[in-house]
């Protein structure tokens, strides 16, 4: 998932969650299984969001669509947030070392997603929520494990990235590396967890991102 943060004061901030194809009110569209189009459905739809300074929040693969959808939009609509922050996924410069997982049969994918320890037991446990869930699982491992970093100038906007001491699946120097994708501020804040460290660390979070952006609009 991607967060938009659109401060209209030094104490005011909407957040609004950015639903992809196959979610939500968009569960009758097909999901996407490639980023480049992913970010290109997502642009146009936010753009009237953007009429106030904004960042991003991205956890995992939402990270990922975070970054590069702030490449489509200063390319494309000369726009920019002011802050982007990455969770729990490794900078995009570094190649996937893992054999993909879009490829693997129903059960051999469940039991991956089981181990990931980001789904509820229930919808684990549910034939029929998992025979919904499974196809955009599938998607979604594949617009990760298809994308091809391009590499382009550094943003220019400062990157906070969050992690999990213990996430098995993405390491402490594989976040550090974002520091190599801006030429503003960057930091690195660790949390106890997995990488679904987010679920036990919510309110801790959100602490630091709304730190962060109250010190962004003293700046303004």
């Amino acid at each position: 998932m991607v967060c938009l943060f659109t401060p209209y004061c030094t104490s005011n901030v909407e957040v609004c969650a950015v639903e992809y194809p196959g979610r939500g009110r968009q569960i009758q569209s097909a999901p996407l299984t490639r980023l480049e189009p992913l970010v290109e459905a997502i642009a146009p739809v936010i753009i009237p969001y953007l009429d106030k300074p904004f960042a991003f929040f991205g956890h995992s693969m939402g990270g990922l669509v975070s970054f590069e959808l702030t490449r489509l939009l200063h390319s494309q609509y000369s726009l920019a947030p002011f802050y982007l922050f990455i969770s729990a996924r490794r900078a995009p410069q570094i190649p996937l070392t893992k054999a993909p997982l879009h490829v693997l049969s129903d059960p051999d994918l469940q039991g991956e997603v089981h181990s990931l320890n980001g789904t509820p037991k229930a919808v684990l446990e549910s034939p029929e929520l998992m025979q919904m869930f499974l196809p955009i699982l599938r998607a979604d491992f594949a617009v990760l494990e298809t994308y091809i970093y391009t590499q382009k100038q550094p943003l220019k906007c400062p990157i906070t990235v969050f992690g999990g001491l213990q996430d098995q699946e993405v390491s402490h120097e594989d976040l550090q590396a974002w520091r190599e994708q801006t030429i503003a501020t960057f930091s690195l804040k660790m949390f106890d967890g997995d990488h679904f460290f987010i679920h036990l660390h919510q309110n801790s979070l959100l602490k630091l991102i709304s730190q962060q952006l109250q010190m962004c609009n003293h700046s303004w």
